[in-house]
């Protein structure tokens, strides 16, 4: 899953261009609440909002973004994608942002969780929502979790990792990730779509560039966790909460990838609730 690269001062490079997704509210746009960016998780790219969340968010009035990352997607950047850290993918978020008319609620998932928490060390955010996000202390805790109880899920995000998808099991595409009870045709789909993450990236979530509390900027907060991610386990959701003093909700029956699952209209309904309770809070701010 991991792959080591010497940590050490890289020249900055110009800020490539981004793959931003936008789904504009197919009926009346709401004025009183924010626009919603999201950020995708390791392996994956903007893509993955835009089967569910990007459309159905704009079905209810809102403005609904989502970018890919440096590297991902389509964005542009894929040759330097192993000396990507997580600060450039903060600096990839800030360059959408600061083209918004609006400060967004930003909506990050897995290493986008930890993207939107950087992100919060140097910006403001009307909002944030981490859904089955890296938790603050990192993913050493998931590593050795899953060296010792799913072996075979690590050695199929190795494989991933190693660019060697020929070898990835493609009728356990997606396992651990996603929930078995999700089409088994759109498993598969899911799982060809997830590309190699940065080495550096991944050193950055494990010990090297964690999360300062004391120099974020919090805004109102919410943090999604499922009971069947393989990757992040309730108690650390729970920890993530208690760190930043965030809502907490929980789904018994969902995988990792939330906005992939069968059921991913209860997230997306309770983002919704979330964010419409606290409109003018969010507005105001």
């Amino acid at each position: 899953m991991l792959g080591f690269l010497a940590y050490g001062a890289f020249a900055p490079v110009e800020q490539p261009e981004l793959e931003v997704i936008h789904r504009a509210p197919s009926a009346t746009r709401r004025r009183d609440v924010p626009p919603l960016l999201f950020v995708h998780g390791a392996y994956g790219g903007a893509w993955c909002w835009d089967e569910h969340f990007l459309p159905w968010f704009a079905a209810h009035g809102f403005d609904a973004y989502a970018l890919s990352l440096r590297g991902h997607g389509v964005s542009h950047g894929r040759e330097r994608l192993h000396q990507s850290s997580i600060r450039d993918y903060v600096a990839d978020l800030r360059h959408v942002v600061a083209g918004m008319e609006t400060p967004p609620v930003l909506i990050g998932h897995s290493m986008g969780g930890m993207v939107v928490q950087k992100y919060l060390e140097q910006f403001r955010a009307s909002a944030a929502v981490l859904m089955a996000s890296v938790p603050p202390g990192g993913l050493g805790n998931s590593v050795m979790r899953l060296t010792t109880a799913d072996p075979l899920l690590l050695a199929q995000l190795s494989m991933v990792q190693g660019g060697a998808r020929d070898l990835v099991d493609k009728d356990n595409a997606g396992r651990g990730i996603l929930s078995e009870d999700l089409d088994p045709k759109l498993r598969i789909a899911y799982g060809a779509r997830m590309q190699s993450e940065s080495h550096r990236a991944l050193m950055d979530m494990t010990f090297m560039d964690l999360p300062r509390r004391w120099r974020m900027h919090l805004p109102p907060m919410l943090v999604l966790g499922a009971s069947q991610d393989s990757l992040f386990s309730i108690d650390e959701v729970k920890r993530t909460a208690r760190t930043y003093r965030a809502d907490l909700q929980i789904y018994p029956e969902m995988a990792h990838a939330m906005m992939l699952e069968s059921g991913w209209p209860l997230p997306a309904r309770e983002i919704r609730d979330w964010v419409l309770a606290r409109r003018h809070e969010l507005m105001a701010g």
